[in-house]
């Protein structure tokens, strides 16, 4: 049996069947409430509906139900944490959806656990692993970066231990050393965006960093992603 999701749409609250919402935004264990409630304050003011599972919620579902909503996202976080939550039963089904239709937006965390992650990956991504960006080598653990977009030009964006996604899909956007720092593709039949960066960050998030590029531009960016990923758009790439 299906056990109810709780469904936000245009700010109101109720319990419905999956197929009530194209969006399935994961909120279990090892992700960052702080990244999630993001997340949901771009869906909001964009109008989209969603719902949210944790990870006791995610492992009770089938294929089937993981398959009635349009766009599985998986925010910021621990990716390890999120791959320890889930049983390898879900990991399987999410992967199995995602090759049959469901689309995929993996940030920061969602990035790592969409790939080939030794910690019950989803590998949508025929066995590649990503590292973490060249920054985390430096002692680097959050910062402003420059982004190179191959349609949107140069926006500084909030980076904290995130990924750089070499070997696999087309790169959207570069790091300052050419590595891509979000990546398009297909994994089976599914639409895939992974971004190693965060631009749906708040105001907060940037205190002690220097950025260029406004909050507001940030998080329409954001926006972006989220848009490409829910109705397969591919964006402008290198």
């Amino acid at each position: 049996m299906f056990r109810c999701l709780c469904l936000i749409s245009l700010g109101l609250t109720a319990c419905g069947p999956p197929a009530a919402a194209p969006i399935l935004l994961f909120a279990g264990s090892g992700t960052s409430p702080g990244d999630v409630e993001a997340i949901e304050s771009i869906l909001r003011e964009n109008r989209i509906a969603y719902a949210r599972a944790n990870s006791w919620q995610l492992n009770g579902m089938t294929e089937s139900q993981i398959k009635a909503y349009r766009l599985l996202i998986v925010p910021g976080g621990n990716f390890v944490q999120i791959g320890d939550g889930l049983t390898p039963g879900a990991a399987a089904n999410i992967r199995t959806a995602v090759q049959g239709g469901v689309n995929y937006l993996g940030i920061c965390a969602g990035a790592f656990f969409g790939g080939n992650s030794p910690y019950n990956g989803l590998n949508l991504t025929a066995g590649v692993r990503f590292p973490f960006y060249s920054a985390e080598d430096r002692g680097i653990r959050k910062m402003a970066v420059a982004i190179a977009d191959a349609g949107a030009g140069t926006l500084d964006l909030y980076w904290e231990d995130g990924p750089q996604l070499t070997g696999w899909g087309a790169a959207v956007a570069k790091y300052p050393d050419g590595a891509p720092a979000i990546v398009q593709g297909t994994s089976g039949n599914g639409w895939v965006v992974l971004s190693g960066i965060h631009p749906e960050a708040p105001a907060s998030w940037r205190l002690g960093l220097t950025f260029h590029t406004p909050v507001s531009a940030s998080q329409a960016y954001a926006a972006r992603l989220i848009q490409s990923a829910l109705n397969r758009t591919p964006l402008p790439h290198y």
